[in-house]
């Protein structure tokens, strides 16, 4: 009885590649599932941002920041495999950070990293989907209250603000409702 069975998969192992390169033949590599393409991201700063920022902020910090929320909406996206081979184009049109910057704290001495403000950020753009569809999003939120301060970074309320809209870009909750 063992050797029957030795038999059957021996024999199955020489016909099944046998049967399966004709259906094959002519079509070279067997196609594989790709991931679909993420979308691609960007964020530039408003005129006014980038004057503000010049003067106050620091322009280096808030090209960070620019870059921080670049960076967690094509993860979020990619993640929740939305708006592949589209667009997603954001202004981001204000920001506020919740300690003093740098600049801030060169520029006024009689600042300390302990000082606190209400921070946060206010974004703006527009979604092109892989057939053209173009949906505007726009998200604003800042601090209305100083509780957190003692733990929050100098753009702590700015970063709960970037993940809150690229959390709710991701799952559709921006768009869908338009």
């Amino acid at each position: 009885m063992p050797a029957v069975s030795h038999l059957i998969l021996a024999a199955s192992l020489v016909l099944v590649p046998a049967l399966a390169s004709p259906a094959l033949a002519g079509q070279g590599d067997v196609p594989t599932v790709s991931a679909a393409a993420a979308p691609l991201v960007s964020v530039r700063l408003a005129p006014a941002l980038i004057e503000s920022a010049e003067t106050t902020y620091g322009l280096t910090e808030v090209k960070d920041q620019a870059e921080r929320l670049k960076a967690l909406v094509t993860a979020d996206l990619e993640q929740m495999g939305v708006m592949a081979g589209g667009r997603v184009d954001l202004v981001l049109v204000d920001l506020k950070p919740s300690r003093p910057t740098r600049q801030e704290m060169i520029s006024r001495p009689g600042l300390s990293f302990r000082s606190a403000s209400l921070g946060g950020a206010r974004i703006e753009g527009e979604m092109t989907t892989f057939d053209g569809e173009v949906m505007p999003v726009s998200f604003t939120w800042y601090a209305s209250d100083l509780t957190d301060s003692r733990r929050q970074a100098v753009w702590g309320d700015a970063q709960w603000a970037f993940e809150r809209f690229s959390h709710r870009l991701s799952r559709g909750q921006l768009y869908a409702l338009r």
